[in-house]
């Protein structure tokens, strides 16, 4: 039902996305998929590239959202996976997202933890990631799959004000909007250097999103 609801929204309300992949690229059952976190509205456009590749991802996010009147409870029921951080009960969301996947379904995760503070609707390259994603390949053997997104904080960025004005002048201004979907690769050995192989993937694929808005 979500990714259903993020492909309307974003089709009728947010801006025009496209789609597109590398050569042989494809999201199978079992993979975990990461993408970069630039604006609040960037996953609904990641929902909906998913969406329009037959992919029902269950998502990684922060618990605070499961507190949120309607969503939380779509989340809840949809088995989505909430990561409570600064919590020891953190990896919790690990053995529940290694249980997903295999079952074969589809993770998604937000490698870099958070939002960007920055003001201004500039594209700029993922930030450095946390170990989650690539102690989950290694203790399931998934493979990652990098998506890259562009065009999310034309939506919406900056402070509030400016948020909710971007929001509400999308449907007007129609952004153009980009997900590319790299190779999947294998994340073995040492962590750190997984991590940051990780890292390099998506943000190869975030490049080629950005450069397809121009």
């Amino acid at each position: 039902m979500i990714s259903r609801i993020a492909d309307t929204l974003v089709s009728a309300a947010a801006g025009r996305l496209t789609v597109t992949a590398d050569a042989g690229a494809e999201v199978v059952p079992g993979s975990i998929v990461v993408a970069n976190h630039t604006s609040y509205v960037d996953p609904a456009v990641v929902f909906a590239a998913l969406h329009r590749l037959g992919v029902r991802p269950v998502v990684m996010a922060a618990a605070e959202l499961w507190r949120v009147p309607v969503l939380g409870r779509a989340l809840a029921r949809e088995g989505h996976i909430p990561v409570r951080r600064g919590d020891a009960r953190a990896a919790d969301a690990l053995e529940r997202a290694a249980e997903a996947l295999g079952r074969g379904r589809v993770v998604l995760v937000y490698p870099e933890g958070g939002l960007p503070t920055r003001t201004d609707v500039a594209e700029a390259a993922p930030r450095a990631f946390r170990s989650g994603v690539a102690r989950l390949s290694q203790r399931s053997g998934a493979p990652v799959v990098p998506m890259g997104q562009a065009g999310a904080r034309r939506v919406a960025s900056g402070r509030v004000p400016k948020q909710l004005a971007g929001v509400c002048t999308a449907p007007l201004r129609r952004p153009a909007l980009h997900v590319h979907v790299g190779m999947p690769l294998a994340l073995p050995g040492d962590c750190a250097a997984a991590t940051e192989r990780a890292r390099q993937a998506l943000t190869a694929a975030w490049r080629t999103a950005a450069a397809r808005l121009g």
